[in-house]
């Protein structure tokens, strides 16, 4: 069986973390490292960048969130998203965050102008190659993950935080770590709906 295929079979949705991880630190540094270095880019662009933080950085980051959440939650369903964020998202190894530099996509735009209307949805797709690449490598090292998007409340601060670039444009948030719980079954759509062949 193709090992890329098998890594994207073992890629769920984890909403139960632990702080622990598989990788020793040179290894997980690696991974991302790889993941980003060989995900496709349009005309080899290279517009993702990455801000990984671990250890109270990783904490702080979802306790920041539950702050901000509890402005814009009604506060009967609070508890319930401040349990969901402590356990499967701030109980993690650690978050990568995934974001495009809007001045390097402007570059691409200046320079190709026939294509300039095509680049910022290509920017939005290589960035969603590098998380399917990026979530498929963390499955197959046993690291659970999810995909979270909480941009909206999160993009200034972190900024401001990390003294990030104003053009980066936060896109999602991967917490990570060892996964406890056990995915439930996945609803597949028939495939004769969805996937057809023409010629030999």
């Amino acid at each position: 069986m193709n090992s890329v295929l098998e890594a994207m079979k073992k890629r769920r949705s984890r909403y139960a973390l632990t702080n622990e991880c598989s990788l020793s630190s040179e290894a997980l540094h690696q991974l991302i490292a790889d993941a980003l270095t060989h995900a496709p880019t349009p005309m080899n662009a290279q517009t993702a960048r990455l801000v990984v933080l671990l250890g109270e950085n990783h904490r702080r980051f979802w306790d920041a969130l539950l702050v901000r959440l509890k402005e814009v939650t009604d506060p009967e369903k609070f508890p319930k998203t401040k349990e969901k964020v402590e356990t499967a998202f701030r109980a993690g190894f650690g978050t990568i965050l995934f974001f495009e530099d809007t001045e390097a996509v402007q570059a691409l735009k200046d320079k190709l102008p026939l294509y300039a209307h095509n680049f910022d949805s290509w920017s939005d797709q290589s960035n969603g190659m590098l998380q399917i690449t990026l979530w498929s490598a963390l499955a197959e090292a046993n690291l659970g993950a999810s995909l979270q998007h909480y941009q909206e409340l999160m993009e200034d601060a972190l900024k401001k935080e990390y003294d990030l670039p104003k053009p980066w444009r936060l896109l999602a948030q991967m917490p990570f770590g060892r996964a406890t719980d056990v995915p439930e079954e996945k609803s597949i759509d028939p495939l004769s709906k969805r996937l057809f062949f023409f010629g030999e």
